[in-house]
């Protein structure tokens, strides 16, 4: 089958490899589609030795599918049945995994895409315990959801008690997370929502998706922010880029007893104390979602509650996606179809 696979550090390429074999406990997948993330070229940059992720191995961690084929001990399943892959890879049976953490798993291996073999091939072996039938929903909207939409939505959930009536939410980066962040703080909240970002085609699309408010990203964002809000700043902020100057807007823009999530990997930070945030504030820093998270946002998208869009690419023109991903050319999520 054809793969897509880091072949050795900083070295990706499009290759023939074996088709996989389920073993017991394991699901064999026939990919219908697999999301792209800036992850990846994170993974495809990277020096020698400067990840725990070790080359070769087939890139891609959001996953969905038919089953093709199934290894003992696999209940639940039928073949040509159509499934969402978790995005994080967890045991299922340690304390946090049964308390629902299973993003926090003590005894997790390198998940999907990430020194294991991923989705960018035409099939893929997962765990039993990582797949979800999606009933009518398309395989090929459903990749997306399994890392952007629900990344988002386990985001979102945290500050969502603050989010009542009244309530401003700020969104900071409205790309493939941001914008599923967006949408969920419309579907879970009567809160306002203001977006910010780089771009004004994101910031059209997030007008579409319901943004109340855009502006565009700049140094007195948090000063506007606090003239919207009367002075008292918003109730929670959401980074979906994780800049410095992403980091200290959402610190200034944020109001008393207010709550900001850090969800951006772009390795901004400011100094922590009591002079940082505004009195009695939350700072989050959520790691991916949970898989009782993705099961909500599935039935959120079987409801026809999300909308989901998607820039579609096939397997051949793999590198010309990752392009425009890097080149900040995409207004959605860019997925590929084996």
């Amino acid at each position: 089958m054809l793969a897509y696979r880091l072949t050795d550090w900083q070295t990706p390429s499009l290759v023939d490899v074996p088709t996989p074999r389920p073993g017991a406990g394991e699901v064999l997948v026939r990919v219908a589609a697999a999301g792209l993330c800036g992850t990846d070229l994170k993974l495809m940059a990277a020096p020698p030795d400067s990840t725990p992720f070790r080359p070769p191995y087939t890139l891609g961690h959001e996953i969905a599918g038919w089953v093709e084929a199934l290894g003992d001990g696999t209940p639940g399943l039928a073949e040509g049945e159509a499934v969402a892959v978790s995005a994080s890879s967890f045991c299922a049976q340690c304390e946090l995994c049964l308390t629902g953490h299973t993003n926090y798993c003590a005894a997790a291996t390198p998940g999907r895409g990430f020194g294991v073999d991923g989705g960018l091939a035409e099939f893929v072996v997962v765990s039993r315990a990582h797949v979800l039938p999606i009933g009518d929903l398309s395989p090929l909207d459903a990749a997306v959801l399994t890392d952007a939409a629900v990344t988002a939505y386990h985001a979102v959930s945290r500050v969502r008690p603050r989010l009542r009536p009244g309530a401003t939410a700020v969104v900071i980066g409205v790309g493939g997370l941001g914008g599923y962040a967006v949408q969920l703080v419309r579907i879970l909240s009567p809160a306002r929502v203001v977006a910010i970002d780089v771009s004004p085609a994101r910031l059209g699309f997030a007008s579409e998706l319901g943004a109340d408010v855009v502006l565009r990203a700049a140094a007195d964002n948090a000063d506007a922010i606090r003239e919207l809000t009367g002075g008292t700043g918003a109730d929670a902020v959401l980074d979906f880029v994780g800049t410095e100057s992403a980091v200290r807007t959402a610190m200034a823009a944020v109001r008393t007893l207010g709550a900001v999530t850090l969800v951006g990997g772009a390795g901004g930070a400011v100094p922590f104390g009591h002079t940082t945030l505004p009195r009695g504030a939350d700072i989050h820093s959520p790691t991916g979602s949970t898989f009782a998270d993705l099961r909500d946002v599935l039935r959120l998208a079987r409801d026809g509650r999300l909308r989901i869009e998607t820039e579609r690419f096939p397997l051949a023109d793999v590198t010309d996606a990752y392009e425009a991903l890097r080149a900040g050319r995409l207004r959605s999520r860019a997925v590929v179809l084996p």
